[in-house]
């Protein structure tokens, strides 16, 4: 059963559509792509049904990535659906949590910088008033925050098939 990892910001137009769209590509790349599913939502109703920011899909397409989302809103079916679920800074993280299911649910869910190997447990900054500087810088963020997640998710697989083979034994 593949692991289902869900990535949240406010809009789902800069960071969160951004972060799906990296672990995408780097799944695919890596032949994960039956192994791990990614999606991505807003904890705000801006922007349902939209597109990415054209400034975010320009970014993501210079550094070799292509988008296809449509933004949507988070509920609280997704807390049941997803097995990971990561914020993109405090305030989305604090949204999450109040949800009505989230209590049962809060092993699973983080900051996204929680795997990043420079600032652990920072937000990634909302580039949405910025400049193509701010839109590059938080790519580099989600870059390597998702090399690390992606370690740790298949670290977590093995040791699971390596538990389940000593079971059998």
């Amino acid at each position: 059963m593949p692991t289902r990892v869900l990535f949240v910001c406010l809009g789902n137009i800069c960071r969160s559509p951004l972060a799906e769209a990296i672990f995408v590509h780097k799944i695919r790349e890596l032949g994960l792509a039956g192994d791990l599913i990614a999606d991505s939502c807003g904890t705000a109703n801006y922007h349902i049904s939209d597109m990415p920011d054209p400034r975010t899909i320009r970014n993501a397409f210079k550094n070799g990535i292509l988008m296809s989302h449509l933004g949507r809103q988070l509920s609280a079916k997704d807390l049941d659906s997803f097995d990971l679920i990561l914020a993109m800074d405090q305030s989305n993280l604090a949204h999450i949590k109040r949800l009505g299911n989230a209590s049962q649910h809060l092993h699973k869910i983080s900051l996204m910088r929680s795997y990043d190997p420079i600032g652990k447990n920072l937000d990634v900054p909302d580039p949405y008033h910025g400049d193509e500087k701010d839109f590059q810088e938080v790519f580099e963020i989600l870059d390597r925050s998702t090399d690390s997640l992606i370690e740790s998710l298949r670290s977590n697989s093995n040791e699971t098939t390596d538990k389940t083979s000593q079971m059998g034994s």
